[in-house]
């Protein structure tokens, strides 16, 4: 992906409207082909921080989402899905706790 278009991502993935963070880790998993390495692991750190916080269901799924698929391509170390580990479970909707169960998995 060329970097103005992931500085742009990577903006909208800390963007303070939960909508505009929802779209952005949409749009990490539609442009997923495009990362090169670095960047997928830059956006994985992006998106695992910000799911820590995320206090909007849609928006923490995606973002959980986009990490799956992040993880599938081999570039993102279990280390940098460490902040999950930082989200009380039993606060999540069961879906969610298993998204962040596979993901801390590995």
């Amino acid at each position: 992906m060329d970097s103005r278009k992931f500085i742009e991502i990577a903006r909208r993935v800390l963007e303070g409207d939960a909508q505009v963070r929802e779209r952005a880790a949409d749009e990490v998993t539609d442009h997923l082909g495009a990362c090169t390495p670095a960047q997928a692991s830059a956006l994985a750190t992006l998106l695992a921080t910000a799911a820590v916080s995320e206090g909007r269901n849609a928006a923490l799924e995606a973002e959980l989402h986009a990490l799956v698929e992040l993880a599938s391509t081999g570039h993102v170390g279990l280390d940098t899905l460490s902040p999950l580990r930082e989200i009380p479970l039993a606060d999540l909707p069961p879906q969610l706790q298993g998204y962040v169960d596979d993901l801390l998995e590995g």
